[in-house]
């Protein structure tokens, strides 16, 4: 016999397919009746329905229904090449038809996005000498200190995204790929404010693999990932999990956050660093970079940089060498409704106290007026000046990680945005800032003061 199927329902959706593996398992699915009904909701009725068929020798053929999602592949196979969640759907098994659907999107991840991903090795000089035992001075030794981590590549002309902390300090960068091809990467770009770093690879011609990228805006909490890396230097390992939070922020390897950033419960480990976070069709969301952890391996708690900052930054590595990212010049805390309350701030009162201005910077060349005092309220601390921005360009914030992230997905250095500002002592009004690139950290000084907020 061979089994045919429907292009749009190539794998079955996972949620949708252990839905209907729970309904079984309660005894709630049924066949279908003359109507074409099944546990409540109506069965395909022809070819464009959504639902694997399996032809056999005589002409019959028996439909299976299975809510799914597009995928595309092959829509014929030989009996022995036949996908097992067919197979299993054919013959009743919702169950095993479940756990073959969710074998088939893992090992089509894989098998496609493969021969993108890199392994990353650099290598960095010691500095100093020493000599080999026995040898007294003879020998001058220039140890090599190295690190590894994982990366994919971007685009065919040769450009290999990973973390900038993966290659930071590196004399020698190399890459390999799943085939064992080894090249040595030049280093085109970083960036340490969004932990990204691209590097330049020399292959043969259509030699390379870019892995399609996706949309990190579409994704949602409980959406399936998968990713590929090298954790602890065991090279192209698989795992999976799903987007636990969205909209994190945490802190670059610069005093500046990365905001929007991916939550996941797949297992990152060292030297996942820089591999591809997947969505269920095998496109990068996003860039692993950092666990939370107490032991220095996976608790289940990993965080990518989103894709979507990546393609922002990424150009510009690639032609200018860094990313410039749009400064205000403040440091700031979240208003919230204890702290809105100690300070005489209308009800409900959202938003950022400007702490501190950087000096010359563009809130403070704006005419941000920062907390320069303080008064006891309760026997507590509370500010008793200083702005509140409320929100920028009209959309509100109610924290620095709104603020953050809208300034990272909007604006660029020259911009001008216009905040909404409330005063602690009652007045309100708007101003207007042109945001200026990120100093160099050295440069940076601070009006800010240390407050106990309640």
């Amino acid at each position: 016999m061979r089994v045919t199927l429907n292009r749009k329902i190539w794998l079955a959706g996972i949620l949708g397919a252990l839905t209907l593996a729970a309904a079984a398992a309660c005894g709630n699915a049924s066949e279908p009746d003359a109507q074409g009904d099944r546990a409540g909701m109506a069965a395909p009725a022809g070819a464009a329905s959504g639902a694997p068929v399996v032809h056999t020798s005589d002409g019959t053929a028996e439909r299976v229904q299975l809510r799914s999602a597009a995928v595309g592949a092959p829509s014929e196979y030989a009996e022995d090449e036949a996908p097992a969640m067919a197979v299993a759907a054919a013959s009743g098994d919702l169950a095993g038809a479940a756990v073959a659907a969710f074998e088939e999107v893992l090992s089509g991840i894989y098998e496609r996005t493969l021969p993108g991903v890199v392994h990353v090795r650099a290598s960095q000089t010691a500095g100093g000498s020493g000599s080999a035992p026995g040898l007294g001075q003879l020998f001058p030794l220039t140890p090599l200190l190295e690190g590894e981590g994982s990366g994919f590549v971007w685009s065919a002309d040769g450009h290999v995204l990973t973390n900038q902390h993966v290659i930071a300090g590196a004399d020698l960068v190399t890459v390999t790929f799943a085939d064992g091809l080894e090249l040595e990467a030049e280093v085109l770009g970083f960036d340490a404010d969004s932990d990204l770093a691209v590097v330049m690879v020399e292959a043969p011609e259509g030699g390379l693999h870019p892995v399609d990228l996706g949309d990190s805006d579409d994704v949602k909490v409980g959406h399936f990932v998968a990713t590929i890396g090298n954790p602890f230097g065991q090279q192209f390992t698989l795992t999976s999990g799903i987007i636990s939070a969205l909209g994190r922020t945490i802190q670059g390897n610069s005093r500046f956050s990365i905001p929007d950033v991916l939550q996941t419960d797949a297992a990152i480990n060292p030297g996942n660093s820089g591999g591809p976070l997947l969505d269920r069709l095998g496109r990068v969301i996003g860039i692993n970079s950092q666990i939370l952890s107490r032991s220095g391996s996976s608790s289940g708690v990993g965080f990518a940089v989103p894709v979507n900052l990546a393609k922002r930054v990424v150009p510009e590595l690639i032609e200018h060498g860094r990313y410039h990212h749009p400064f205000l010049g403040l440091t700031g805390a979240a208003i919230r409704p204890n702290l809105a309350e100690a300070i005489g701030l209308p009800d409900g009162t959202r938003g950022v106290l400007v702490v501190g201005v950087i000096e010359g910077g563009p809130v403070d060349e704006a005419g941000l007026m920062p907390v320069t005092k303080t008064r006891q309220v309760d026997g507590v601390e509370v500010p008793a000046d200083g702005d509140v921005i409320v929100s920028v360009d009209g959309v509100a914030v109610r924290g620095m990680d709104d603020l953050i992230t809208y300034l990272t997905r909007n604006t660029r250095p020259g911009d001008k945005v216009s905040l909404e500002l409330v005063r602690v002592d009652g007045e309100s009004g708007r101003i207007e800032v042109v945001l200026s690139a990120r100093p160099a950290k050295s440069s940076l000084t601070t009006s800010a003061q240390l407050l106990p907020l309640p």
